[in-house]
């Protein structure tokens, strides 16, 4: 009996990529020509606004291997890669992003420890041609977070790797709202390798992560996968509660002893401000769990579905509810 051969699916999450996507399809499709697998593209247009939907959909017509989703509007990556997931049908899946960034020739490699039985095969980016201080201040966060979080996180791992079938099914399982995916990768376990590759500037079109943005997803980094800092903040009142009655004992002892001879003034400004300052932060912390707990309970859908391989529909967050998934191995084949 001839055995089946191996399907991948390439999910490529896509926000304002005009000006790549031609270029990226020509690379991968090069790249999977060599690679003895039967493969597809499945493009998710994240609500663009400069035609990216529209090369997506001539590329659908051109190319029977390639699928696309448009998103109803711009959710964020997490969604698009979350839609993609969820409509590949492949044995193993690959997520990249479209400006070429994430070189295409790793698919070889990623393809050989998938073979050899690993279901998660990470590429990790090294620091090559960015600048000092973004440099430093992605290991300080590294740093921070793997000291806070329940998982660990690699310095320069993204979205960038080769996930199983078995490994993918427990990942779509997690029903969460609020996704952080690099976090869930790992959380998830299952046997995972790490490959190495140089950095590649960006060659054409614009960086949709500016610094507010790379904050908001750091802070989901931290808040998603533990609550240590609510419990830091326990810590911390129990902290200055000591502080506070130690500066009373003393105050009191001094007065006692001296009696008053100053109404106190700039202290008493300086214990409010400050005092005041923490408790802020504490609530902001305690507000930031609780606005994840609302959207929780709310149970919307990660995102709405436009458009789907060329034909016009509604779907809220189910790319597979008229598609039946091709029957494959639910392990990496021998």
């Amino acid at each position: 009996m001839e055995e089946r051969r191996l399907r991948i699916s390439l999910v490529v999450p896509c926000y304002n990529e005009r000006e790549t996507v031609p270029c990226f399809h020509r690379e991968v499709t090069r790249e999977l020509a060599l690679a003895d697998v039967d493969y597809e593209i499945v493009f998710v247009d994240d609500g663009s606004s400069d035609g990216t939907r529209e090369i997506l959909r001539g590329l659908t017509q051109a190319d029977k291997r390639v699928r696309f989703i448009s998103l109803s509007r711009n959710f964020g990556q997490e969604a698009a890669i979350l839609a993609g997931l969820k409509s590949a049908d492949g044995d193993a899946v690959i997520i990249m992003d479209a400006d070429l960034q994430h070189p295409p020739k790793l698919i070889h490699t990623m393809l050989k420890h998938f073979r050899a039985g690993c279901d998660q095969v990470v590429a990790r980016r090294t620091r090559t041609g960015e600048g000092r201080l973004y440099t430093l201040a992605a290991r300080v966060y590294y740093k921070l977070v793997n000291r806070l979080l329940d998982v660990h996180l690699l310095d320069g791992a993204s979205e960038f790797r080769l996930i199983g079938r078995t490994a993918l099914d427990a990942l779509l399982s997690l029903e969460e709202y609020s996704r952080f995916s690099r976090g869930l990768f790992t959380w998830i376990g299952f046997d995972q390798v790490v490959i190495d590759y140089e950095n590649v500037v960006r060659t054409s079109g614009a960086s949709k992560w500016n610094l507010r943005k790379r904050f908001d997803y750091g802070l989901d980094g931290i808040m998603s996968f533990n609550n240590k800092p609510l419990r830091l903040a326990i810590y911390i009142g129990f902290f200055f509660t000591a502080i506070a009655a130690l500066y009373m004992f003393w105050t009191v002892g001094e007065a006692i002893l001296t009696g008053v001879d100053s109404p106190g003034y700039t202290t008493l400004l300086t214990a409010i401000v400050g005092l005041g300052g923490i408790q802020m932060v504490m609530l902001g912390i305690i507000g930031e769990y609780l606005g994840r707990v609302y959207y929780e309970t709310k149970r919307r859908p990660h995102f709405l579905i436009r458009e789907h391989d060329g034909e016009r529909s509604w779907n809220a967050d189910s790319t597979t509810a008229e598609r039946e998934r091709v029957p494959g191995p639910r392990s990496s084949p021998s």
